[in-house]
């Protein structure tokens, strides 16, 4: 159930069983807060072997849900599905800062993003989304997205689930922003969709099941095209719109993670973060 690899290129896969593919990979983050009540926010998993080959699934999650996690440890819902067919959610904990308080994790410098490698159980790490996944620079023009176009969303609003498996709620939005490129000046689009608290730090993602009415041009595989950072709110009411930041900013998060040097060598990081 949890072995979600890109398919091959003659086989068609139908598309549910890609968008099941990303609801195995995305998971909830939360920590409890000293009133009772817990801070909850949305990762998903990313397959990025390190630079010499050897596996390793990173979690991506918006970084001001972890910023917000003032404790040692935040607790990932794992889900284990049972003998019988039935599912049952097992968080366990992760340790997010060090003993002297410091973030484990690794933040983009100018972006919402952060990312950490974790040790998922093996069918967590099998479900894992491939790098290749994430959109990169050039995706939006490529695939000529505009708006209208439909995406998915996954995430927990107010921490609730799907059921009581753990997993997520799946939703669904249009681009309701132009223009979408170039990133540098436009880092961020809209979607008009719903978002609450617990959603931040979902993926943002195309399947081929979306409805598209004008590009000719589409990939032949799912493809992240953002994370969701945070709702729109005027005067303190919500708009009904998301903020989500474009994929390839997450590439360059992972460049960071790999290189894990001073903020000195970002000029040289983010000019070799896209891919060939």
């Amino acid at each position: 159930m949890f072995d979600q690899l890109p398919p091959p290129q003659d086989v068609p896969v139908p598309a549910w069983d890609l968008t099941v593919g990303l609801i195995n990979a995305t998971v909830q983050i939360d920590q409890p807060n000293d009133d009772g009540t817990r801070r909850v926010g949305t990762g998903f998993l990313i397959d990025a072997p390190l630079p010499d080959g050897q596996p390793r699934t990173v979690l991506v999650t918006a970084a001001h849900v972890l910023e917000g996690m003032p404790k040692p440890d935040a607790r990932v819902g794992w889900r284990v599905q049972m003998p019988e067919g039935r599912w049952r959610f097992a968080p366990e904990p992760v340790r997010i800062r060090s003993e002297e308080g410091q973030p484990v994790w690794t933040r983009h410098p100018d972006r919402d993003i952060a990312v950490m490698e974790v040790s998922a159980p093996p069918a967590f790490a099998r479900a894992a989304i491939p790098l290749d996944w994430l959109a990169d620079r050039e995706a939006f023009g490529r695939w000529q997205v505009g708006p209208g176009d439909e995406m998915l969303t996954l995430g927990y609003p107010h921490g609730y689930s799907a059921n009581t498996a753990g997993f997520a709620i799946l939703k669904t939005g249009r681009i309701a922003s132009w223009p979408l490129t170039p990133i540098e000046a436009f880092p961020t689009f809209l979607l008009d969709f719903a978002v609450f608290p617990g959603n931040s730090g979902g993926p943002v993602f195309w399947v081929p099941s979306a409805r598209r009415t004008s590009a000719t041009a589409k990939p032949d595989h799912p493809y992240i095209a953002g994370i969701l950072a945070q709702e729109m709110r005027v005067r303190g009411e919500s708009t009904g719109i998301g903020f989500v930041i474009h994929a390839a900013y997450i590439r360059e998060a992972m460049a960071l993670l790999d290189a894990a040097q001073p903020a000195s060598t970002w000029a040289d990081i983010r000019s070799s973060s896209a891919p060939p």
